[in-house]
């Protein structure tokens, strides 16, 4: 039977949030031991940089996260600046995931440095949550030699706020260790989380602080003391109502081990900006291929594409095409983003350009493509035996564009758009794929990235 207690949470339940600390940042230290103890950042290293990642170190100095790096080197002269390394992040992250499924099957990652993980029904393995914590941060330290925050409550709520209360705390005498787990039982929720600003509340952004101050709610516990119907009319009935039933700490969604991707992207910020439509089409090919190449890694096809270009006044836009039927290679990714890039004015400079994927579906449950039969692309031998059959079954199909009875073999979309050469490309790729998972992703890559070769002439 489930138990409701103080404030609606679920007693029975209990939920876990793990949390790296300067998850890219302690990857770098634990790589290269000789920077522990400096303040590290991971970024961008052009004069457009942002930190990704600071090391508790370099936060003394005021750096962090999503700070431009320029500024972040002014704060801090000392700092040691590493571009990131994604493919070894990546590999940090499925040796976690390795460790968080060794305790629970419900394991529903967030992002590369953190997830949820519902322990409720593995005290008899394990033992209380609190145990259950420390076993998992024990864990997490030896098999991946680096450091992390876990909080423990009865929702996805309260188990993200205890860990953030676990981290560690900058002062000015420098980083000092947080308890780095933290478990809050269910009659403890309210008085735990009313204390917290309320800008640590799910979908609370700038505006919505903005907002709520105004009616005089700077913590949650503030904002729980407000009638539900002034928050619906101050934000709307959805993000009113569900900001009353967070700050009463009444949080019911599951912990969901079968999360997909919404989009796949890859963008770029540019040291200076780009004019040059050529050189802007180069780098949307490698882009495009690089996230067609994530789809398929991801089993996945994807419906929409879209292009984000941003100019110089930070100005940002994006345009986006759907296609007829779902896609997963380069090629098609690319055509449809230049054709887009084609349509938008480029003379006062390009900053930063992306590519995205979006409509993912798994690619088992994707609808398939039509095939149009062309008789001039089969072997001879076959081609007369169809076109005696077709003879027999009515008149010959229309000329081709080359003139050819039939044209050439080639699959059609379900709405009539020719998809030429679509299978070919679809082999191609997955042989790409083969080639870059052995030798690594620049074994292969667009032919329009690589410069041409000089032709040697003849002397005469």
């Amino acid at each position: 039977m489930t138990v409701v207690g103080e404030g609606g949470v679920d007693q029975q339940r209990w939920v876990l949030h793990i949390d790296m600390d300067a998850f890219y940042a302690s990857v770098e230290v634990k790589e290269q031991p000789v920077l522990r103890g400096r303040p590290v950042v991971v970024g961008g290293t052009g004069p457009r940089g942002v930190v990704a990642s600071a090391s508790y170190e370099a936060r003394v100095f005021g750096v962090r996260s999503a700070m431009p790096t320029g500024q972040a080197r002014r704060l801090c002269p000392e700092l040691v600046l590493l571009p990131p390394r994604f493919s070894l992040y990546h590999r940090y992250s499925e040796q976690l995931h390795g460790v968080l499924n060794c305790f629970t099957p419900l394991v529903e990652g967030v992002a590369l440095d953190e997830a949820f993980l519902d322990v409720s029904g593995c005290g008899a393995l394990f033992g209380p949550p609190a145990e259950i914590a420390v076993q998992l941060h024990r864990r997490v330290g030896d098999e991946l030699g680096l450091a992390c925050s876990i909080g423990a409550g009865p929702n996805k709520l309260v188990a993200k706020l205890a860990s953030k209360a676990a981290k560690p705390k900058v002062g000015a005498r420098g980083p000092r260790l947080g308890p780095a787990t933290l478990i809050v039982d269910a009659p403890d929720v309210l008085g735990f989380i009313w204390p917290v600003p309320v800008e640590a509340l799910w979908g609370v952004g700038p505006a919505s602080t903005e907002r709520l101050r105004r009616l005089g709610a700077t913590t949650v516990g503030e904002l729980a003391a407000l009638p539900e119907g002034a928050l619906v009319t101050a934000l709307g009935k959805a993000a009113g109502r569900l900001l009353h039933a967070l700050s009463w700490g009444r949080d019911t969604r599951p912990v969901t081990t079968d999360r997909a991707p919404k989009s796949i992207g890859h963008e770029e910020t540019y040291p200076t900006d780009i004019a040059e439509r050529g050189e802007l089409h180069r780098r949307l090919v490698v882009m495009a291929d690089s996230v067609a190449g994530s789809v398929r890694d991801q089993g996945m096809v994807a419906r929409t594409v879209t292009l984000k270009l941003r100019y110089s006044d930070f100005a940002t836009i994006t345009r986006s095409h759907t296609f007829a039927s779902p896609q997963t290679t380069g090629p098609s990714f690319w055509t449809a983003a230049a054709a887009m890039l084609e349509e938008l004015d480029l003379r006062n400079g390009v900053r930063l350009l992306g590519v995205s994927a979006s409509g993912l579906l798994p690619t088992e449950s994707s609808p398939g493509e039509q095939l149009q039969l062309a008789l001039d692309a089969m072997p001879p031998a076959e081609r007369r035996e169809a076109e005696g059959a077709a003879g027999d079954a009515g008149p010959p199909a229309a000329p081709g564009a080359n003139g050819a009875p039939g044209g050439t073999m080639s699959r059609q979309r379900p709405d009539g758009e020719p998809g030429s050469g679509q299978a070919a490309w679809e082999r191609a790729s997955e042989a790409m794929d083969a080639v870059r998972a052995r030798f690594g992703e620049a074994a292969v890559r667009p032919a329009t990235t690589v410069e041409p070769r000089p032709v040697a002439r003849p002397l005469r």
